[in-house]
């Protein structure tokens, strides 16, 4: 039987678009740390997990993304969390009602810095380097933003979604990911996103953009053993 791509999406993001970025041997690999805390292993076997204990996680640990809790190497301690995958195949047409501009380069520090404030997710120091972001400024302040992260032949997640506390109810998040949603869309490919399954009002909001829930996902976030207790961030 076939497996979907979107059921081992950071596998599959590791061996094809991401495949520059990937750090490990063939068993297990993980994102280039300054661009997010993803890793994969082919499989759970003694030999992937012993492979997969050799990659650092770091400080925020290694995060996981697959149809079950991945089991931890001994070495390291697991917090699952169960969230949602999200797919589009259309997109509401109706353009922001609010000017927004492309993100580059120069943007990055400030990228870094909104993300870290309002936690959309991972966000590394070249988070930002994997392009497609807008966002919104006001009076010269970067207040909103949105963009894609993990890419797998034929689907590409939005992610980055984030509002500054400041500038809430304003719509500037629906809107960003409805022309995300677009963009996509006209190169091909299908949007997906995660959420956690107790964000209820996240997921209204999805649905609302056209999003369905396609199947349950499970978050593993792999620390070492003597690690922090507050990894999970958003996703």
């Amino acid at each position: 039987m076939d497996v979907h791509p979107l059921d081992r999406p950071i596998w599959n993001a590791l061996n094809t678009g991401w495949r520059h970025l990937a750090q490990g041997e063939g068993r297990a690999l993980r994102l280039d740390p300054t661009y997010g805390p993803f890793a994969a292993c082919v499989d759970d076997s003694p030999e992937s997990l012993a492979a997969l204990a050799a990659l650092d996680p770091g400080e925020t640990g290694l995060y996981m993304v697959e149809t079950e809790t991945f089991p931890a190497p001994s070495t390291m301690a697991a917090k699952p969390a169960l969230c949602v995958q999200m797919v589009a195949e259309h997109a509401l047409t109706e353009p922001p009602s609010f000017d927004y501009i492309p993100l580059a380069e120069a943007d990055g520090a400030e990228m870094l810095a909104l993300a870290t404030l309002t936690r959309p997710g991972p966000f590394s120091i070249c988070t930002h380097r994997f392009g497609g972001f807008i966002g919104v400024r006001r009076k010269g302040r970067l207040v909103a933003m949105a963009g894609t992260r993990i890419r797998v032949p034929g689907f590409a997640e939005v992610s980055g979604v984030c509002t500054h506390p400041d500038h809430r109810g304003q719509g500037y998040a629906g809107g960003l990911m409805r022309e995300a949603m677009v963009r996509i869309l006209e190169c091909g490919e299908t949007p997906f996103l995660h959420a956690y399954a107790s964000n209820t009002g996240a997921i209204r909001l999805y649905e609302s953009l056209g999003f369905t829930i396609r199947r349950e996902i499970v978050l593993t976030v792999l620390t070492e053993s003597s690690g922090p207790d507050n990894v999970l961030g958003g996703l």
